[in-house]
């Protein structure tokens, strides 16, 4: 499931670079409209990780907040630079942060575990069948 050691990223343009410690907890793919809003497709890639494992090595994200459908805070970190989507957060689940999958240095070890909110996936988004669907939030069978 990924690095066994940490990994790295940044936004587009390089302002912003991060490295994260720990290994991925989880990987999703998140069909809510919020990510569909904030990325402009159909869902978000997402690496589940502990928030305190995350560094910011240089730049700063601009953060936007949102109440989400869970009624949750949302918190998204994105570069005010280039626009890249970093980060999401949610107060509901505070210990962990979301980092975008596309952000990563070498995205090709991403596999999602899940795709999350699929009551909320667009008609022309095509599902891989073999990725377990949760019609809301995360899979109940988890143990993050």
């Amino acid at each position: 499931m990924g690095p066994t050691a940490g990994f790295s990223g940044g936004c587009l343009c390089g302002a912003i670079r991060y490295s994260c410690t720990a290994q991925p907890l989880a990987m999703v793919n998140c069909h809510c409209r919020d990510c569909q809003r904030a990325s402009g497709g159909p869902y978000s890639p997402t690496v589940i990780v502990p928030a305190q494992s995350l560094r910011i090595g240089s730049g700063q994200p601009k953060f936007h907040k949102v109440i989400s459908e869970s009624g949750n805070k949302a918190t998204r970190a994105f570069c005010l630079e280039c626009g890249s989507q970093l980060f999401a957060s949610s107060s509901g689940r505070s210990e962990f942060i979301g980092i975008k999958a596309g952000t990563l240095d070498d995205p090709s070890w991403f596999k999602p575990m899940a795709d999350v909110w699929v009551e909320s996936a667009q008609p022309w988004d095509c599902l891989d069948p073999a990725i377990p669907k949760s019609p809301k939030g995360r899979p109940s069978n988890r143990s993050e």
